[in-house]
């Protein structure tokens, strides 16, 4: 049995694992410059991953390559796992070189560090929004008050928006989001992607993503999410708002899927000013798919 033609090459990799089936699979489709946006989004559908990728050519200047993301129901100006994963998968194919290289996105130009080993993203500008209502904020992740740690969850982020709830670490396991009061949350601003439950414990947070802003229920591994974890540290006191911090989520294993997500943010005069992700990559598929 043979495709039809024309087809393209993909691969399959798991982000923030040094495991294969583990972390977050990422799509990334090559060589699909000439592919409409209704085409990319209906290869996004068949692959149906939170994430698949179209890294084509790009015109900006100083970019390496332009990165076309898509989860099955739209396209993301930016996420996290589908840069490192991309970026990863480029260089182990030889498309790219070791070393500092910039991706040009939906969100702007984003500069990568990599390596054989492992891809840090830095984000774009911090940015911290506002409070959110805590009872709210439970309500639709099925906790109750008395969990929460820090009492003011607020929006934050490095070109996508998360709300961060903090609470104790049997709470996270026990979150049962509500799929309309999350929908409701994210829609009440821009590019608000979802909530991070997350417990906080000398530089390591136990956390769980239900990113409904981009359609997906839950989510293994999110580097956006990480990055934004950064920013409301900062402005929350848990992290020294001078200098450099750095701090380890584990997230996905309540997904079956652990993941580890290896994180900086840079702090000036109490405020996030950088915050940076590093995670591994390990490929499991490669294949052909029809062009639609």
């Amino acid at each position: 049995m043979t495709l039809p033609e024309p087809s393209l090459e993909y691969w399959v990799v798991d982000v923030f694992t040094d495991q294969a089936f583990a972390g977050n699979p990422l799509a990334v489709v090559l060589d699909g410059d000439a592919l409409t946006t209704e085409q990319k989004q209906t290869i996004a559908r068949e692959f149906n991953l939170s994430e698949t990728t179209f890294p084509v050519k790009t015109s900006a200047p100083g970019a390496d390559y332009r990165l076309r993301i898509f989860t099955p129901t739209n396209e993301l100006p930016f996420a996290g796992h589908p840069s490192v994963g991309s970026a990863w998968l480029l260089h182990s194919i030889d498309r790219i070189t070791a070393g500092r290289v910039v991706q040009d996105c939906l969100a702007g130009l984003l500069p990568l560090d990599v390596s054989t080993d492992d891809v840090t993203l830095t984000g774009a500008p911090p940015t911290i929004g506002e409070a959110i209502d805590t009872d709210v904020l439970c309500a639709a992740v099925g906790l109750d008050s008395a969990d929460v740690v820090t009492a003011q969850p607020r929006w934050a982020g490095c070109g996508l928006q998360w709300a961060y709830l903090h609470v104790r670490d049997d709470a996270v396991v026990r979150a049962r989001p509500d799929m309309a009061l999350l929908t409701a949350l994210t829609e009440s601003g821009p590019d608000r992607a979802g909530v991070a439950v997350l417990s906080w414990a000398d530089g390591f947070a136990h956390a769980r993503v239900f990113a409904t802003g981009v359609g997906v229920p839950e989510d293994p591994a999110t580097g956006s999410a990480a990055l934004g974890l950064g920013v409301w540290l900062v402005d929350a006191g848990l992290v020294a708002g001078e200098g450099k911090t750095s701090y380890d989520i584990a997230q996905g294993a309540e997904m079956l899927r652990p993941s580890q997500l290896s994180c900086v943010v840079r702090a000036e005069g109490g405020q996030a000013v950088e915050c940076q992700v590093r995670g591994t990559v390990r490929p499991v598929a490669n294949g052909r798919i029809a062009v639609p």
